[in-house]
């Protein structure tokens, strides 16, 4: 008898207080988000030993780039990809594990316009930067307009030592 009017006051108390109760789905919102900042982390810590490798002269930050929707992807001088974020796979499908090695070509086919990736390999032989939208496909074959932003990265010396691109889907 005694224990049900102390669990009757704790009811009657709990009842008075101004407590807000959240859905079990808003530990969800922040798993994705402690997952979205782990990954970018991890990007950040590989990008940072890239460059301080590397002794790249350039005074960028990616931090915005690492936060958003941006896939960055780095080649080294002969255009190999030594780096690509984790937020690729949502982009085309494609894990940084199976495009290291690779060229960017890897993603272009038959329906990509051959002008626009002319342009960016000229651009590229002259050591310029470019600003390209270009039709490139996904792991699984679809197509899909990415926006790119490509830029030569020098050391102290002058000498070429990668490349890098931020890339979007373009609308």
């Amino acid at each position: 008898m005694k224990l049900s009017n102390y669990e009757n006051a704790i009811a009657k108390h709990y009842n008075s207080l101004s407590l807000s109760r959240f859905p079990l789905t808003c530990w969800d919102f922040y798993s994705k988000s402690f997952d979205k900042f782990r990954l970018t982390l991890s990007d950040a810590n590989l990008l940072n030993r890239i460059v301080k490798d590397n002794k790249w002269n350039t005074t960028w930050d990616y931090k915005e780039e690492l936060t958003s929707d941006t896939v960055i992807v780095v080649t080294d001088a002969q255009l190999s990809i030594v780096f690509a974020s984790k937020n690729m796979v949502k982009m085309n499908g494609y894990t940084p594990n199976e495009v290291i090695g690779n060229s960017p070509k890897m993603f272009q086919g038959k329906l990509t316009n051959e002008k626009i990736s002319k342009e960016i390999s000229e651009a590229v032989k002259a050591k310029q930067p470019f600003d390209k939208v270009i039709l490139n496909y996904c792991k699984d074959g679809a197509l899909y307009k990415c926006h790119i932003k490509g830029f030569p990265v020098f050391d102290s010396n002058g000498k070429l030592i990668n490349f890098i691109a931020f890339e979007k889907i373009a609308a």
